[in-house]
């Protein structure tokens, strides 16, 4: 369980608020018996999002709506901004949940979110700032500890940025942070390419599974990881730096009306006009087409991010594409929903079926995002930037299981015999890859320099012939291994035409360039997929460069080694 360092001042008041917290939970409802033994404090540490040329957002969260939730800034705290707050709608614990005492069925975890902006920056230059938010019935407000912050950067200031994805609470992520941190020094935003948490309607995932792994101690420095005898704390990142999130699968909820508990409604997602057509569902009610179908809002809601957007920073243009769909089990067992077939005793029930990997935003040419991302690309502030770079979830290329089938619409096929059905299956034709056929093109014609992504969780990268990069480095967890030359293929129907082993979509993959990782042969992987070994990336704006570590957690002690560096021509005009 995360244990808050925020402090509170006077005892007095603490004892008063102690006691007067028990009788809340003896009189509020049931909603309080998820909440953690922190709900008096801080839900977390304050974190930044939407710099601009003058301005940042402070954001913080608490179990209390509170009656005054205040930001604190400048040379010496001299300036004040009173926060928004809103309640997050959709966050809930579980059986599952990683937290004492967890409820036998889903329960609402009531979390608020606190808002403030630090307005009239100086240029180039870090201020101090801290938080404060007052509990009802207190006295004395709770406070975070004094931080640093500033408004976007300038072009030409040096800045290095981290490189990360596919955290998802796993067994690596908090040293990966923590050897990142201390191998670099200070970051100055955080691109992540997707899958934060793992169910992200699951509040303790977010804040305080009890694991020590949670999304905000990680990268706040409070996890509390057990790694082969070492505790790993993370790393202090986000209170100083500001997160260019992307939307990838596990931002996304399934069904939420069904009485799965949280995993198997997150795993329920449903296209939405399979919802209208076979739930009867109207699309002008269209909060309740998306509990029935798919949504994002806890992601939406805690970042106020939009789907797919795009930011200058410093010397950098950020395109960031929602580029994800429905991960499927490869299993072809017959009582199994997965990719590429439906569970064949639920055939006649439409309402069960999966659907394949359904696309929750389409990206195809003419499509809405598409044709967003055509007006950004010939924009002025695309065109003037001196690095484009573009970052999704889903890979273009990959040696990971996730880069088959193709990244298409299924097809739906159906066999039957005397008129039953007696088999439905998904084929994914390989000339309708969207990502393929429509946006690498779009990329390529931009003058796009590298693209960032992840969800296969490992690392390698890729060149293409006119000279763009992609880069995988999604290593900081668990990994589910590399499909290269003679080793284990990817799993996927006979008789089809999907890549076994390589890259689906033809680049061959490249060595690192500095301390290639070997197998027992002595031949040079142009990966990293361990369990072992976790990998971070750095982009240095002060030559294009970027570079890869990595760290083997088997001994705290093992040193971190950049084993990978490539550059970005400058293609600013």
């Amino acid at each position: 369980m995360f244990q808050s360092r925020l402090h509170y001042f006077p005892l007095q008041p603490l004892i008063i608020g102690v006691i007067g917290l028990g009788l809340a939970l003896l009189l509020t409802p049931s909603s309080w018996s998820v909440s953690s033994p922190a709900s008096s404090m801080l839900l977390s540490e304050p974190f930044l999002l939407h710099p601009t040329a003058d301005s940042v957002q402070v954001v913080w969260f608490t179990e209390f709506p509170g009656t005054q939730h205040i930001l604190q800034y400048g040379l010496n705290l001299e300036n004040s901004a009173i926060a928004t707050t809103t309640k997050l709608s959709k966050l809930r614990e579980d059986a599952k949940s990683k937290i004492p005492n967890p409820p036998a069925t889903i329960t609402t975890r009531d979390v608020w979110r606190h808002v403030a902006i630090a307005k009239q920056l100086p240029d180039g230059q870090s201020v101090s700032y801290r938080v404060s938010s007052l509990q009802e019935h207190q006295q004395a407000p709770f406070q975070s500890q004094i931080y640093q912050l500033q408004a976007a950067p300038k072009p030409g200031q040096p800045l290095k940025i981290l490189l990360t994805s596919d955290h998802q609470l796993k067994p690596m992520v908090a040293a990966n942070l923590e050897k990142a941190a201390a191998a670099i020094g200070r970051f100055d935003s955080v691109f992540f390419a997707g899958d934060l948490a793992n169910v992200p309607d699951r509040a303790s995932e977010w804040f305080d599974d009890e694991r020590g792994g949670a999304f905000f101690p990680c990268l706040q420095g409070r996890a509390h990881y057990q790694l082969h005898g070492e505790t790993y704390r993370g790393a202090a990142i986000l209170q100083a730096t500001p997160i260019f999130p992307a939307l990838g699968n596990h931002e996304v909820m399934g069904r939420l009306n069904s009485k799965k508990d949280l995993n198997g409604q997150f795993a329920d997602a449903y296209p939405r006009w399979a919802a209208q057509k076979y739930l009867n569902l109207d699309p002008k009610t269209p909060e309740n087409l998306k509990n029935n179908s798919f949504n994002a809002d806890s992601y939406r809601e805690i970042f106020d991010a939009p789907d797919y957007y795009a930011v200058t920073f410093g010397d950098i243009r950020l395109v960031v594409l929602y580029v994800t769909q429905i991960w499927r089990s490869p299993t072809l067992e017959p009582n199994q929903k997965g990719r590429y077939k439906e569970n064949d005793t639920q055939l006649d029930d439409p309402t069960k079926w999966g659907f394949g990997q359904h696309i929750f935003e389409s990206l195809e040419a003419g499509s809405p995002q598409y044709r967003w991302l055509s007006n950004e690309l010939v924009s002025s502030e695309f065109q003037q930037a001196k690095y484009k770079i573009v970052m999704l979830h889903h890979p273009p290329h990959t040696l990971g299981g996730n880069g088959v089938p193709p990244y298409t619409h299924p097809q739906q096929q159906v066999e039957t015999e005397q008129d039953k059905t007696t088999r439905i299956s998904y084929f994914y034709p390989p000339e309708q890859d969207l990502i393929i056929r429509d946006l690498i093109p779009l990329l390529e014609n931009a003058g796009v320099q590298f693209v960032f992504y992840g969800h296969s969780h490992l690392w390698n990268r890729f060149q293409s012939e006119s000279g763009m990069h992609f880069l995988e480095t999604s290593n900081v967890g668990n990994s589910y291994g590399a499909h290269w030359e003679d080793l284990k293929p990817r799993a996927i129907p006979p008789n089809t035409p999907y890549a076994a082993t390589g890259d689906p979509n033809g680049l061959s993959p490249i060595v690192p360039t500095l301390n290639p990782l070997s197998d027992q042969t002595g031949r040079f992987l142009p990966f990293v997929a361990s369990n072992q070994i976790t990998v971070f990336s750095v982009f240095d704006s002060t030559d294009g460069s970027v570079t890869s570590y990595r760290f083997d957690t088997r001994d705290h002690n093992n040193p971190v080694i950049p084993f990978d560096r490539f550059y970005l021509k400058n293609s600013g005009s």
